[in-house]
């Protein structure tokens, strides 16, 4: 019986840590970091996927592919795309 409890244990543990190294693709943690932001009315700010390790003085919101890369935040202009709808949220 202590058997197959300890065999059942390690298989839900070894479950569990396969689930958390699982990759996310950059783009798609990209989108969700953005929406994020946009949700909470965060406007003038770059995101960008860069390798780990080359984050510089950006503040790092998120890791993707497997740990491999960064996406770093960056206060400041953001590209004419996201200035443009965050001013069609803004209330008149």
């Amino acid at each position: 019986m202590k058997t197959w409890t300890v065999a059942a244990a390690l298989l839900f543990v070894c479950t569990l840590s396969l689930g958390q190294t699982a990759r996310k693709p950059c783009d798609e943690l990209k989108t969700e970091i953005t929406k994020k932001l946009d949700d909470k009315g965060v406007v003038g700010y770059t995101l960008e996927v860069v390798d780990k390790g080359k984050e510089a003085e950006a503040k790092v919101v998120g890791s993707c592919d497997g740990g491999t890369k960064s996406i770093v935040y960056t206060r400041g202009a953001a590209s004419p795309e996201k200035t443009e709808s965050a001013n069609a949220k803004k209330p008149q």
